[in-house]
C-alpha cells in the first residue's frame, strides 16, 4: 500500500487561498480502472483510492504514514512566484 503526501494547491477557478495550508495523504490505486459494461462509467474495486487524510503539517502526515507502515512519497510544494505588475502595464 503506497501513498503520496502533498500540499493542496490553490484553486485555479478562484482567487482565494482557502485550505492551501493543509497537507493531504492520498493512497495510490492498486488496481487498474475499467469501464462498467452496463453504464460505461470507469471504476475499480479499490476502495483505498477514495480515502484522503488531511493534516495540518507535513511532519504529521509523514509520522502517520510511518506509524501505520504506509510507504509514502512526499511531493514538494513548488515555490510561489508573484508577478508584480501595474494596471498601466496592460496598455504598453
Amino acid at each position: 500500500m503506497t501513498a503520496r503526501i502533498y500540499q493542496r494547491p490553490k484553486n485555479a477557478m478562484q482567487s482565494g487561498k482557502a485550505r492551501t495550508d493543509e497537507w493531504v495523504l492520498e493512497f495510490e490505486q492498486s488496481e487498474a480502472r475499467k469501464p462498467d459494461p452496463l453504464m460505461g462509467w470507469t471504476g475499480s474495486g479499490d476502495t483505498q483510492a477514495q480515502v484522503q487524510l488531511k493534516f495540518a503539517t507535513q511532519a504529521e502526515a509523514v509520522a502517520y504514514a510511518a506509524k501505520h507502515g504506509i510507504a509514502a512519497r512526499v511531493h514538494a510544494t513548488p515555490p510561489k512566484r508573484l508577478k508584480i505588475q501595474a494596471y498601466a502595464d496592460n496598455f504598453r
